[in-house]
């Protein structure tokens, strides 16, 4: 039985499926080279974004160019605004602070549009060619894959993945063009663009598809990438951008879920603004387009066409609802009014995740107040020992309790950071705060021990004689200038402190030994009790344990100088073959030397 050949019109349904199937394959790639570059580029910038973030102020163009600038970069106003709500939700941005962001972030989001509008381009000029994707694309390509695979250093492979991304989605970007471009005679096609010339049914279909993708950027490459058919006029498109923008706000409303008041009301700002901007100037489209049709609206739309439409429409909107950002504070305040605060403000914000350079960075701010925390109640449980009057005991119990919820979140959150794909450097930095993180919450442990110890002498009426006493004040001036060091060394990355905190430890170790000995006397003398004894064993342990831990501290910020965390190898060289190390020692023996 022969195998019958195929009609005309079987040859044209095979075609079709082949041009859906390969326009799939190219949204695919368009999809996963902006998801990519995202990404790479978060990595590459985040680690600027906090302190940029930090420095808003209430003045609404600096929020707004910094909302403009963020979302530029990083190409994704979902991403930034969804940072906003968690830096809301964190208590490190207000609102009204959020509101200038937000509007900047939508600004920001067209320059996407722009990037892929090269596609467009159409000329025999040399020069102008050469701006064509077509053109440049396998350039970046080459360079991004040099970068990845040859090159060391986790910027120059960020930077490779930035090129490989871009270059994987202008391919899907041109793919999908080329698809659809046989679309353009198919009578089904040219009906479904004329349903979309009824602006309410293209603002849904550009909340629909913006939504399900979450992304305005990758929509608005969409219909670009559709325009190529000619099918897709001014008329059609400039509705279907408008519902882009408020498709767009799902990502924020879904990362709002569980937050706090002011978080949710952030989410509902990005909502509200674009909500209103489509629906004020939909109503200016309409009436236009009834009263005299402005001719360019049945024109083909080309895609430095859609490109200006979307730069246009967001500017418009920003104009209309800047001069409105206090009415819009208010009414999200409205939508979402005071009442019993949910316990929902976290110190580290799940949605931080998305961007692991700002989630590392205030990780970094967490742990620096745990430091400031655990050396402030270990100081002020030496004042007891001095003072045993002094009404301190609350703040250093509290001060152990704010450590050891540090400690958890921290912890916690530092190993869901380490599962992301993260940098070398983030990782490595990542490892000292976990490593960290537990003699911070030890030294606070060593506090409440003090204080204990502090406690039991005046509630048993135990003296210590003026001897030991005296002693006692040299080893907590030891003490307290080792916990200056390495909280310095922590907290300015001074790798120069931390080479002075092993010497003064080995000092302290010494002193402990000579207290221990001149303890032993003093008892065999007759002139202290057993039951103090006790207690001034424990308070030397306690102290000379602290010494311990602010070593590990040091050793852990030289580590990180070299790059490495091989367990203090850094304090092993230093101590064992270093003149440096002798002269700091001597120093320190004789500031911290025991009267006879």
């Amino acid at each position: 039985m022969g195998i019958l050949p195929l009609t005309q019109g079987d040859e044209k349904n095979f075609m079709d499926i082949f041009d859906l199937l390969t326009m799939v394959g190219g949204l695919s790639l368009f999809l996963f080279g902006m998801n990519l570059m995202g990404q790479a580029l978060e990595r590459r910038a985040g680690g600027k974004l906090r302190s940029l973030l930090g420095r808003l102020t209430t003045n609404r163009a600096v929020g707004l160019l910094t909302g403009l600038g963020i979302t530029a970069v990083i190409q994704s106003s979902s991403a930034t605004t969804v940072m906003v709500v968690g830096f809301v939700n964190s208590g490190l941005m207000t609102l009204r602070q959020a509101v200038n962001v937000i509007m900047g972030a939508n600004i920001g989001t067209t320059v996407t549009a722009w990037i892929l509008s090269l596609a467009g381009i159409d000329s025999g000029n040399l020069f102008i060619k050469l701006l064509k994707p077509s053109s440049f694309t396998p350039v970046l390509a080459s360079a991004g894959i040099i970068f990845y695979m040859f090159l060391k250093g986790d910027r120059k492979k960020d930077t490779g993945m930035i090129l490989l991304g871009f270059a994987t989605l202008m391919s899907g970007m041109e793919t999908m063009a080329d698809s659809v471009s046989g679309l353009s005679g198919i009578p089904g096609f040219q009906n479904l663009f004329i349903l979309f010339k009824n602006p309410v049914a293209g603002v849904l279909a550009g909340t629909f598809l913006t939504a399900v993708i979450q992304s305005s950027s990758a929509s608005v490459g969409i219909l670009q990438a559709l325009a190529v058919t000619g099918q897709v006029s001014y008329g059609a498109a400039i509705p279907i951008i408008m519902g882009q923008n408020i498709g767009t706000c799902v990502t924020a409303l879904l990362s709002s879920v569980g937050t706090n008041q002011n978080a949710k009301r952030a989410a509902l700002v990005h909502l509200s603004f674009n909500l209103i901007g489509t629906i004020v100037w939909l109503t200016v489209f309409c009436l236009a387009d009834v009263s005299f049709h402005p001719v360019f609206l049945d024109e083909p739309a080309s895609l430095p066409g859609i490109a200006a439409a979307h730069s246009v429409f967001n500017f418009l909107c920003t104009i209309l609802m800047l001069p409105l950002s206090g009415f819009l504070e208010k009414l999200v305040v409205r939508l979402v009014p005071d009442g019993k605060e949910p316990d929902t403000q976290s110190e580290l914000d799940d949605r931080f995740l998305n961007t692991p350079s700002v989630a590392l960075e205030r990780c970094r701010e967490v742990a620096e107040d745990m430091a400031k925390t655990a050396v402030g109640a270990l100081k002020e449980s030496m004042i007891v020992l001095r003072d045993p009057s002094a009404s301190l005991a609350s703040s250093i119990r509290k001060k152990e309790d704010k450590t050891d919820h540090y400690e958890d979140i921290l912890g916690t959150y530092l190993v869901k950071l380490s599962a992301r794909q993260i940098g070398e450097s983030d990782s490595l930095e990542a490892a000292k705060l976990l490593k960290l993180i537990g003699d911070f919450e030890r030294i606070a442990d060593h506090a409440v021990n003090l204080l204990e110890s502090a406690e039991e002498l005046r509630e048993k009426d135990l003296r210590i004689t003026a001897a030991a006493v005296s002693e006692l004040e040299v080893l907590s001036r030891a003490v307290d200038e080792i916990l200056d060091l390495s909280l310095t060394a922590f907290l300015q990355d001074d790798v120069e402190s931390a080479f002075m905190v092993e010497p003064l430890e080995q000092v302290i170790d010494q002193l402990k030994e000579q207290m221990r000995t001149r303890h032993i006397l003093r008892l065999q003398q007759g002139a202290c009790s057993i039951d103090s004894g006790f207690v001034w064993s424990d308070l030397l342990t306690d102290l000379e344990r602290t010494s311990d831990h602010c070593s590990n501290i040091a050793g852990c910020v030289m580590d990180m100088a070299r790059c490495s965390m091989e367990l203090h190898q850094s304090v092993r060289e230093f101590r064992d073959d270093s003149e440096k190390f002798r002269r700091l020692y001597k120093v320190y023996a004789q500031k911290y030397v025991l009267l006879v």
